[in-house]
């Protein structure tokens, strides 16, 4: 079925050699090796329905990446079984990559000397797009991303936050099924971050887009995902709805803005939203207070915004690392199953 993918039993070892030291054990290694395993990817298994938005979560090194890269065929399992989109992707690689978009944060699909526009002009060839199809789905691209302002523009040329609109884009451009996202808002700003999500909801609520990201910015994951799995180790910890794992861990959050200048200390200060703790560092900083079963980082944010001119904004929060060894350690979730 399309947009479903199945994962049973999935194990990733890449195996290296031990090289020895100086220049006789160079020439011991040209007669005799000795070589370690490491287990990426240990027995994962999960199944993510047609539509769903799921984020992947844990510690570099934790095997996030490798799984993608699997379930996008780019990796041959060592044991186990994927299926995505009704294809195995290391073995139907041409049929099942016309049937997925992927956008790496760090990278980008699109050719980096030459105007964004021939890049989507050379994938609607390559994905045989119909001309109809795809002035409709530019037009409403622009729309959410206002891509209109760089189509002319060489991708080398484009800021950060501006490529990654046109790499989401890029992905989508041939309305893929199944979308695999790997640090999509890595090193953008807040207003670029707000974009790019604000984007992402657009699309699996027009098409039913099922979506698997990968991140290391919680906000990312309260906006977009219902369902949260958690690895670590190469292993999953956690499987099941975000909304109790806030339940169980993620409580309290303190956001701290910096104001613009001290007039706008006066509207700060008669806000007021029941649930959300207000309080003055300086004159210029206030830090607001509250759970997340009540708000996201995203409703409380927009609020202020909207009462007064804010210049930087610092969401204080646990770290994914810290979350995950707790959780791995046993010590917060002795009633957490994994699903």
């Amino acid at each position: 079925m399309l947009g479903q993918v199945e994962a049973v039993d999935l194990v990733k070892e890449f195996r290296t050699f031990k090289r020895k030291e100086g220049l006789w054990g160079a020439v011991q290694d040209l007669f005799s090796r000795e070589y370690t395993s490491l287990r990426a990817v240990d027995d994962v298994s999960f199944h993510i329905t047609p539509g769903e938005m799921v984020g992947y979560i844990g510690p570099n090194g934790a095997g996030k990446s490798t799984t993608v890269k699997m379930l996008t065929g780019i990796l041959v399992p060592t044991s186990g079984e994927v299926r995505a989109n009704g294809c195995v992707p290391y073995r139907e690689r041409m049929a099942y990559t016309r049937t997925i978009g992927a956008v790496f944060g760090q990278r980008t699909q699109l050719w980096w000397d030459i105007a964004v526009v021939e890049s989507f002009r050379l994938l609607k060839r390559i994905y045989d797009v119909s001309d109809s199809d795809y002035e409709a789905r530019m037009a409403r691209f622009d729309d959410i991303l206002a891509i209109n302002r760089y189509l002319h523009q060489p991708v080398r040329k484009l800021s950060l936050g501006e490529r990654m609109r046109c790499d989401m884009v890029a992905a989508l451009l041939h309305n893929p099924p199944l979308l695999f996202l790997d640090e999509p808002t890595i090193g953008l700003d807040l207003l670029a971050k707000e974009n790019i999500r604000q984007f992402l909801k657009e699309v699996n609520r027009e098409y039913g887009t099922t979506i698997l990201l990968t991140t290391h910015d919680l906000s990312d994951i309260e906006e977009l995902c219902s369902r949260l799995m958690i690895i670590d180790h190469g292993h999953i910890l956690f499987d099941g709805p975000l909304d109790e794992l806030k339940r169980m861990l993620w409580r309290q959050t303190q956001i701290k803005f910096e104001l613009k200048d001290v007039a706008q200390g006066t509207a700060i200060e008669t806000f007021k939203l029941p649930g959300v703790d207000k309080e003055r560092l300086d004159e210029l900083t206030y830090r607001f207070s509250f759970d997340r079963e009540d708000f996201t980082s995203g409703d409380v944010i927009r609020r202020v915004v909207s009462t007064a001119e804010i210049r930087d904004i610092f969401i204080e929060e646990e770290s994914i690392e810290e979350i995950v060894k707790r959780i791995y350690t046993g010590s917060t979730l002795p009633a957490m199953q994994q699903r």
